[in-house]
């Protein structure tokens, strides 16, 4: 079996695969300073609730965009389940597709995996838009190769900045408002939020499609607030929960022969 670590700002995703099936998937929050026998304590009893021994894991795959968390979950992969984590992003790990941009080595792990996650199930031209600590629009060609895209601030995180800069406005939950227009204070700011991300989300995909020359790329959306934006807009086509694990094993299979 494998264990595939994904490891974002906010949250880290660990995910037991055997062969294409999902056997268990559990999230922790993100914290640099975490040690591999806090990780092991907190995975080892929520894996034997799903049945699942340690003994049981052959492989481990780990995509970080926090630096510091990475020495640890390395440590984890090492000590307690023998063995040596390929990780996405370093040069001997083979992503299976091109990365067509002018840096290609500051691309996030993350867009990576999702890259090829999206390839593997959506054919044509992709924007793939994941809703994370930053919301990023990324573009996949046909062939399945990396083409660029944008970041801009999560909605958690725009949420944060406006009651911080703001001291009269209070820190609000996101959620969908029935009007448009508020009638007061908090109505008015989830709105804001909302729509305004709602128009941001086509906005952004008319004008990528539009600079592509193809109105016919397939939108795919994932992260944990892309269901609650999929009935909102028709430009999204699919929410996929499972893009960004699917990306990791299908890395590890590209690499299946190496990490062997």
């Amino acid at each position: 079996m494998l264990l595939a670590i994904d490891a974002g700002n906010t949250n880290t995703v660990f995910a037991v695969i055997e062969n294409d099936e999902m056997r268990g998937q559990w999230r922790l929050a993100t914290n640099g300073a975490r040690t591999a026998d806090e990780y092991v304590v907190w995975l080892k009893q929520l894996m034997d609730l799903d049945g699942l021994k340690m003994g049981d894991i052959g492989a481990t795959i780990i995509s970080t965009v926090v630096p510091e968390t990475l020495f640890n979950l390395q440590t984890l992969c090492r000590h307690f389940f023998k063995s040596e984590p390929l990780v996405v992003g370093t040069p001997s790990v083979k992503l299976g597709f091109d990365v067509r941009i002018s840096q290609p080595a500051n691309v996030g792990a993350d867009r990576l995996v999702n890259t090829a996650g999206a390839h593997i199930v959506y054919p044509g031209d992709l924007i793939v838009i994941d809703f994370g600590t930053a919301t990023t629009f990324d573009v996949v060609a046909a062939d399945g190769a990396y083409e660029g895209g944008i970041i801009s601030p999560g909605i958690n995180l725009s949420l944060e900045a406006l009651h911080q800069a703001a001291a009269q406005l209070p820190l609000i939950a996101i959620t969908r408002p029935q009007a448009v227009v508020g009638t007061d204070t908090v109505s008015a700011m989830k709105s804001g939020i909302f729509w305004g991300y709602v128009a941001m989300i086509e906005g952004l995909v008319e004008r990528i499609k539009k600079e592509r020359g193809n109105s016919d790329m397939t939108v795919v959306a994932t992260g944990g607030l892309a269901s609650l934006f999929r009935n909102a807009t028709e430009v999204i086509d699919y929410v996929d929960h499972d893009l960004t694990i699917r990306g990791l094993r299908e890395i590890f299979r590209r690499n299946q022969n190496g990490a062997a």
